[in-house]
């Protein structure tokens, strides 16, 4: 009887172990508590979102800075169709610089710009030459002295390696110089030079003329220059005047 009441009592305080062991197991932790509140998840979101724009504004200040160190920088080149270029500056070969092909430039209207394609969209407009029902960007600069002839002159001490008539530019002249410049010269007429002459910087080559190719802007100068293969726009290339 007495060991029947101890193993009744030992199976009770086993059973009760159990009991207590499961409802232990069965109650959740701290963190699912917290996971378990309906607060939680808004309020990660929020603390993430502040994060992510804090470090977007502290970038945007910096890309800031770096903006205002390009302005500064762009500022200090040569001014080109109301623009900056910060790799453009006059070109100095033998010691001389390289000047429009006329005399007192300020007289001088620009009938068309170069194409410039960091200019505004009209610029660029502007800047395309209509012919045989083609668009071709200009790759020179038309000077005009209201529909007058003047001389034009070599801008550039050098060698002539051009000169004769074409199909569209009118007469044309080709002088190269040292450094891998090269300055061409159309729609002329009265030519002065032939290929093989050495002209001196101001030297007259010829006279200003017309071409089929611009027809409409009458008596005038088509000036390019080119620098290792490629033209540049000489109002980067010329120091102001």
């Amino acid at each position: 009887m007495n060991n029947e009441g101890n193993k009744t009592t030992r199976k009770f305080e086993e059973s009760s172990k159990t009991a207590a062991g499961s409802m232990s197991a069965a109650k959740p932790s701290g963190w699912k508590k917290l996971l378990s509140k309906r607060w939680v998840f808004p309020a990660a979101y929020m603390a993430a979102a502040a994060i992510i724009v804090t470090i977007l504004w502290l970038n945007a200040g910096n890309q800031g800075k770096g903006s205002q160190q390009d302005v500064s920088s762009v500022n200090s080149g040569v001014e080109t169709n109301g623009k900056s270029s910060p790799e453009s500056k006059p070109v100095a070969v033998n010691g001389e610089t390289l000047q429009w092909p006329v005399a007192k430039f300020e007289s001088f209207k620009t009938e068309m710009a170069f194409y410039d394609e960091n200019a505004s969209e009209d610029q660029r407009q502007a800047a395309m030459v209509e012919y045989d029902n083609k668009f071709m960007p200009h790759t020179g600069v038309d000077l005009a002295k209201n529909g007058k002839d003047f001389e034009v002159l070599a801008a550039l001490s050098g060698k002539v390696t051009y000169a004769q008539e074409t199909p569209t530019n009118g007469y044309e002249v080709h002088i190269q110089h040292a450094n891998d410049i090269e300055t061409v010269y159309q729609s002329l007429k009265d030519l002065q030079v032939k290929v093989g002459d050495e002209v001196k910087q101001g030297d007259a080559i010829a006279k200003a003329g017309t071409s089929q190719l611009e027809a409409g802007e009458g008596t005038h100068v088509h000036f390019e220059v080119w620098t290792n293969g490629e033209p540049v726009n000489p109002r980067d290339m010329i120091k102001a005047q």
